[in-house]
């Protein structure tokens, strides 16, 4: 047997070493439980920022073996300061050692995970720990993903995003990508661990274009993703198409149906170009009345509706409007409140419309339907997106909403409220998570994932440098969907279900 020379083996142990990193893991000292998307910043400004367990795996070469210091920071979480109220820690970074940051978190909502994009797991795997996800490093070739949508069809999570960035080039997926995941209860992970996605994917790997259409000219957006049933009786998956030159610009729009053998969708019926409501949007709140199915949608909580057949769905004439707008002016009932009701006649009450009616003195703040007022400052909330579900352990109708033009972030504050019914009145809010002037746009609740008999709940939405006018992008995260977990019976909620 031949025997290693000792010295080849102590520079052997020694080499190992130093190729082993450093471990820094971020929890939220309320839960013990791993925190993502931290920053943490040498004072040569490397930055690393946690993964989905809340790890760095550090190994810089000249900083280990020796103390360094990590300024943190991370929306909507305190930090630990030092005498000289310096935010962050100091470590001695020794190759295969660790150590544990405690941080407070601010924000209601806790933040669990990433579920889109490259390297959700990848601090993690360096430090060669145990990760919950099958493909906890790059899934479907995706970098980045807009806006999610998701529904439970034929027994499973069916996913859609918007535009998909890839690896290999700048230009990514620009006509909607969707994946498969299985229901929890069903063989799929807990949510706050991550979620298995399956995507549909092309020859090359890389998420497939999901409404190709015959023209190529502009991206094509799908909202208002939601199951249906055809003349015959059987579930039918569709949404909202709209080929476009950007935000402003619009080539055609219609619906478009989910072709199951082919996995794409597929142009079912063209819409007038001046068609503005008549169309599910935003994200659908499926609704039984009577005897009857809707599909309840609207941009910052339901106010339209249209029978969940295919025929109707497809049909203009079908769709109602839960307003008070009138030609001349907001409709008043005898005694002087707002004359809501479903009309086909006129469009639907939102945000911004309320907003302006509001500057021009033609309804009070309280009379808004979804101008919620913060229990905080006592200022009127003006919504962007968001969504509304049914709630068993509140028994009551639950909104969780972006807010425009919000401050530190422009739209970046995400609300929370209740209401006796989907129409709302939204009279309350109270906000669950701040970003500093960044954006978390288009979030969704998905209740599915309820647990505990709906006391905790579940949302996500897109995490982009985009309208938030900073430059700066966080690493990994940036243009990617964030789930949070929020629990129901957390008095700060109070205010809100009163």
């Amino acid at each position: 047997m031949t025997r290693v020379p000792l010295f080849l083996a102590v520079l052997t142990t020694v080499a190992f070493a130093a190729d082993k990193p450093f471990a820094i893991q971020v929890v939220d000292e309320a839960t013990g439980r791993g925190v993502p998307m931290v920053e943490l910043e040498t004072m040569d400004n490397q930055l690393y920022v946690t993964d989905s367990a809340g790890r760095v795996a550090f190994n810089e070469p000249g900083q280990m073996n020796m103390p360094v210091w990590f300024s943190m920071r991370s929306h909507g979480y305190e930090f630990p300061t030092d005498g000289f109220g310096m935010t962050g820690q100091r470590f001695t970074t020794a190759p295969g050692g660790n150590s544990v940051v405690k941080i407070k978190r601010q924000n209601i909502a806790e933040r669990l995970c990433r579920l889109t994009g490259q390297g959700i797991y990848r601090d993690s795997v360096l430090l060669g720990e145990k990760v919950p996800l099958a493909e906890p490093l790059t899934d479907g070739g995706v970098v980045g993903q807009d806006s999610v949508q998701a529904v439970v069809y034929r027994g499973r999570i069916f996913w859609l995003w918007g535009d998909t960035m890839r690896m290999s080039y700048p230009l990514g997926n620009f006509r909607t990508s969707c994946a498969w995941s299985d229901l929890p209860d069903k063989g799929g992970l807990p949510p706050e661990q991550g979620v298995n996605l399956h995507y549909i994917t092309d020859k090359d790997g890389f998420a497939k274009e999901m409404c190709p259409l015959e023209h190529k000219e502009g991206v094509v957006w799908l909202f208002g993703l939601a199951v249906v049933r055809d003349d015959k009786g059987e579930e039918r998956l569709i949404a909202h198409y709209s080929r476009r030159g950007g935000l402003d610009k619009k080539f055609e729009h219609g619906i478009a149906v989910f072709n199951d053998e082919k996995e794409i969708f597929e142009r079912a019926a063209t819409l007038p170009m001046n068609e503005k409501w008549r169309f599910p949007r935003g994200r659908v709140t499926p609704i039984r009345e009577g005897d009857t199915d809707y599909l309840y949608f609207g941009d910052a909580g339901p106010c339209i509706r249209v029978p969940a057949r295919l025929s109707d769905v497809c049909d203009p004439s079908k769709y109602e409007a839960w307003t008070y707008i009138g030609a001349t002016g907001p409709r008043r009932r005898a005694d002087g409140s707002l004359d809501f009701a479903w009309r086909k006649d006129a469009p639907p009450a939102e945000s911004p419309e309320e907003a302006r009616l509001v500057q021009h003195h033609l309804i009070k703040p309280e009379e808004c339907r979804v101008m919620p007022e913060d229990v905080a400052t006592h200022q009127r909330i003006e919504l962007h997106e968001g969504s509304v579900y049914w709630n068993a352990y509140r028994q009551r109708w639950v909104l969780i909403a972006v807010q425009h033009g919000g401050k530190p972030s422009f739209l970046g504050e995400v609300w929370y409220a209740e209401s006796a019914a989907p129409t709302g009145p939204w009279t309350h809010a109270v906000k669950i998570v701040t970003h500093n002037q960044y954006s978390f746009y288009n979030p969704t609740q998905h209740p599915f994932f309820d647990e505990d008999g709906g006391r905790k709940i579940y949302f996500e939405g897109t995490y982009s440098f985009t309208f938030s006018g900073r430059k700066d992008r966080t690493p990994h995260y940036d243009y990617n969907q964030i789930l949070y977990r929020l629990d129901l019976s957390d008095p700060r909620l109070k205010p809100a279900q009163e």
